[in-house]
């Protein structure tokens, strides 16, 4: 994985570094700013691992006022700027550029305001996504976005990305359930968008905000809705002869009007690895799994797991278990929350997010294990079925060049599948350097030239996440015109 570019550097820039270094510390003070090599080096990748870049110096600001006066700075002086949230991105969305600096908002972590009436929580964007949902979890409210990473990633990178999780079927990804934002722009102005209710007056700006990457501004405080949680939940497990049978078995649930909390599918290889780390009791003479959660009164949910059983039926499932209690369901949520983590024991993988059709699964799933065998490398799917967000894992050896290339080969082929059937690029992890090459396969000249102007709108320097999104030379022809 080695012909992502960057931006080329400003050696201008690069050649100041000391002495941006000393503005920076001048602005917000020496505790705030990480400049020495081994501090930096902690910030020169996210979790698409394969790439590293040190940035130019980091800052970690702890008020949206000392974002202001970075920004500010940074504007003035034409320095770039990665904002970054805790790293976890899996598109490459907070690597670093040599002439940028980062800045971090994992010091910005406090719940503000919490209002159970109105069902709002008002909280810093570096505070972990997690840690939203136990701020409110004694008077039984919760956030409902989910994404694996819940336990580090900060809802600031939720915003930028338009984070989703196992449980947005029911409850939708994070544009469905953030109210407002604060956010400072790259000259230093600081703009509130939305609020404590549903609908904000004017343009939908928030709409824009949310999954823009970083590209617009540095969102530093948030409204998020919080959701009163149901009486009960429980999930059950139906194993499958074939990914195909599993796949039409989550097309038949969807189609029923039934809509589970959750649909999540692991095939085989996924299975294996996750029932060896987590012990979850998953089974392993099936070829796909589906992990199958309702809600609601005790009643209601023995009703709509008999329901599931029943639709299943005709797809011949070979094992049907349900929960027992929350001892077992924490062990089952536990194995698929894991489970990034637990193929990383094994093997080395590059994962993917594509989003299809429901309707087109079955076809997909067995295009990309032809895909994949093709290039002579193994995957292990693991996604959100009820939505259509898959992610592979592409297993290979980052040590070897050819099968680091071989990996690349097949993720843009399987992204373009997506796309080829009805879906799209990204479902929740970004476009970020990742999939930037490959927008074209989605989006004509046309589109992408929009894009870029709303960019430019927000950002007409493009200091903002350099590299990202958008192609590069489809970048430096709308700077070259700009100018």
């Amino acid at each position: 994985m080695s012909h992502i570019e960057l931006p080329a550097p400003d050696s201008a820039i690069v050649a100041r570094r000391e002495a941006i270094v000393a503005d920076l510390v001048a602005l917000v003070g020496a505790e705030t700013v990480v400049a020495d090599e081994d501090g930096r080096r902690a910030f020169e990748t996210d979790a698409l691992t394969a790439y590293r870049c040190m940035p130019l110096a980091v800052v970690l600001p702890r008020t949206t006022d000392e974002v202001s006066r970075v920004l500010r700075y940074c504007y003035e002086n034409g320095v770039r700027v990665v904002p970054r949230g805790a790293g976890t991105s899996l598109c490459g969305g907070a690597l670093p550029a040599e002439d940028a600096i980062v800045i971090g908002v994992s010091k910005m972590n406090r719940v503000i305001e919490i209002d159970y009436e109105a069902r709002f929580a008002r909280v810093e964007a570096g505070i972990t996504n997690l840690a939203i949902s136990g701020a409110v979890s004694e008077r039984s409210y919760f956030y409902a976005p989910d994404p694996s990473s819940q336990l580090a990633c900060t809802l600031a990178g939720n915003i930028a990305m338009n984070s989703g999780g196992a449980h947005c079927l029911k409850y939708g990804v994070t544009t469905n359930n953030i109210l407002g934002v604060r956010m400072v722009l790259i000259t230093g102005e600081v703009v509130d968008i939305g609020g404590a209710h549903l609908d904000a007056e004017g343009y939908d700006l928030l709409g824009l905000v949310v999954g823009s990457e970083g590209q617009f501004g540095i969102v530093t405080e948030a409204t998020v809705r919080i959701i009163r949680a149901a009486e009960g939940a429980r999930p059950m497990l139906i194993g499958f002869g074939s990914s195909e049978q599993a796949g039409r078995c989550v097309s038949a649930i969807i189609a029923s009007g039934i809509i589970p909390v959750a649909i999540e599918f692991m095939d085989k290889p996924a299975i294996d690895v996750c029932e060896s780390f987590a012990h979850a009791g998953y089974p392993l003479d099936v070829e796909a799994l589906l992990i199958v959660e309702v809600e609601g009164s005790e009643a209601e949910i023995e009703g709509f797991l008999a329901q599931i059983r029943d639709i299943a039926a005709p797809f011949g499932p070979t094992h049907v278990m349900i929960s027992n209690g929350p001892i077992q369901s924490a062990k089952i949520w536990k194995g698929r929350k894991s489970a990034f983590g637990a193929i990383g024991r094994i093997s080395d993988y590059y994962c993917m997010d594509g989003t299809i059709p429901l309707s087109r699964l079955p076809q997909v799933l067995t295009s990309i294990s032809a895909i994949c065998a093709r290039h002579g490398l193994k995957v292990a799917n693991i996604f959100h079925a009820g939505d259509g967000n898959l992610h592979p894992l592409i297993l290979y050896n980052a040590n070897d060049p050819d099968e680091s290339e071989r990996a690349e080969i097949a993720g843009a082929e399987i992204l373009t599948l997506c796309v080829e059937v009805g879906g799209c690029l990204t479902g929740e992890h970004g476009v970020g350097i990742e999939k930037r090459d490959l927008m074209r396969v989605q989006f004509s000249d046309a589109d992408l030239a929009l894009q870029m102007r709303i960019k430019a709108a927000f950002d007409p320097a493009w200091l903002l996440n350099p590299g990202k999104v958008f192609p590069l030379d489809a970048v430096g022809g709308s700077l070259g015109q700009a100018a």
